[in-house]
């Protein structure tokens, strides 16, 4: 019996033209036509005023952290429920990462727990929408606005979501996209970094070019690049951007496709759920999110266990869990503090596990994952 992998990297069968033309121009290094092609495709899909492609999603992190301007003595608050690069671009520049408990329901960071984590040397908050599913955003922009606090959204998962009508990642100032083969759409290892407040756009294009002012040079602005600033080869090559644009060009394509998958799975296990066995995704009124996973929630670690195993040495299937939070962590231990009581963040992650989900999973294959599933569950 073939294999239901956890995941195929998105392919559409057109990127082999635009990875031909970049390599018949002799230009593969960055920021040439089909760079720039992503950066607008971006801009048009999102309404943000400027997007730079950078080199992985943890790239634009690590450049929203040196934008931010925060250092040693300054904190910075997220979940502990996301991937490490969220908190490393911080911890990077010298801050410490302060942790709050999670929504039992969406995952992501409860917002209601946020104030009280705020201290006097809190700079920055980075919203993380698990699943491409929005964080309330209302309420963490009212409270970044009460107290002068940045706000960087780590829309990673969230290509075509949206929080009430409005791009997730160009809510705040800053919001970073991944690109990596994992994600909706892939250039293999690949981001971009999302501008909503054109203020940091100059030096962002330093800090992205080895901290020069090579952008400048190029558009003519100067007769000649130096050094002007920090910054490092956040500037991802022309053949990366090749193939992900095709991918933009058809993202609607692809997120049809996913979001076909998505409902199949959720109709699917609505009467396991029913029956109290598992719990299916929540999404909020006024977020509409893009397929970017789907996950079940067993009842707790020893069951998503023996779930998994199951799955894959039964039917063949690929399953896996996601996250190990990172205030339990030895680096989180060193870098960071959790600030109230735990009450979901480490009893929820120890629950979830993910089922394949990728563009060109067919209806037969989310079948077999389904009818998988019910048959481990009917036989306990």
């Amino acid at each position: 019996m073939e294999r239901v992998p956890f995941n195929i990297p998105p392919y559409i069968g057109l990127e082999m033209n635009y990875l031909t033309q970049v390599v018949e121009s002799r230009k593969i290094c960055g920021d040439g036509c089909m760079t720039k092609a992503c950066d607008r495709k971006i801009e048009e899909m999102t309404g943000v005023k400027r997007s730079l492609l950078t080199t992985s999603g943890s790239s634009a992190l690590d450049m929203a952290a040196i934008l931010t301007g925060v250092g040693p003595g300054d904190e910075v608050i997220l979940s502990s429920f996301t991937f490490s690069s969220t908190a490393n671009a911080f911890t990077l520049r010298g801050a410490q990462v302060v942790f709050v408990d999670i929504r039992p329901d969406t995952m992501n960071i409860d917002e209601t727990l946020i104030e009280r984590a705020i201290t006097p040397r809190t700079r920055v908050l980075v919203p993380m929408h698990y699943a491409g599913v929005s964080c309330e955003m209302d309420s963490i922009m009212e409270l970044a606005r009460r107290y002068g606090l940045l706000v960087v959204e780590d829309a990673a998962q969230s290509v075509m979501s949206a929080y009430k009508d409005r791009s997730l990642g160009s809510i705040g100032p800053m919001g970073c996209f991944s690109f990596h083969e994992t994600k909706n759409y892939s250039m293999g290892e690949g981001g971009a970094l999302l501008f909503s407040d054109e203020s940091f756009i100059e030096r962002a294009e330093i800090v992205r070019e080895k901290g020069t002012d090579r952008s400048r040079f190029l558009r003519g602005q100067v007769d000649k690049y130096t050094w002007t600033d920090i910054g490092s080869s956040f500037l991802p090559s022309e053949l990366n951007a090749a193939y992900l644009l095709a991918q933009l060009e058809h993202a609607q394509l692809i997120y049809d496709d996913r979001m076909r998958s998505w409902n199949q799975y959720h109709a699917a296990f609505a009467a396991l759920e029913a029956s109290g066995r598992v719990v299916r995704p929540v999404i909020p009124e006024g977020c509409t999110h893009n397929a970017h996973m789907y996950y079940l929630k067993a009842k707790d670690i020893q069951e998503r266990t023996e779930l998994i195993r199951y799955l894959s040495e039964t039917a063949n299937v690929g399953a896996v869990f996601h996250y190990i939070p990172l205030h339990s962590a030895p680096a989180g231990l060193k870098y960071g503090r959790f600030v109230g009581e735990d009450n979901y963040t480490t009893k929820e992650s120890e629950r979830l596990l993910r089922l394949p989900m990728f563009y060109g999973l067919t209806p037969a294959q989310v079948d077999r994952v389904v009818n998988a599933v019910y048959d481990f569950y009917a036989k306990r």
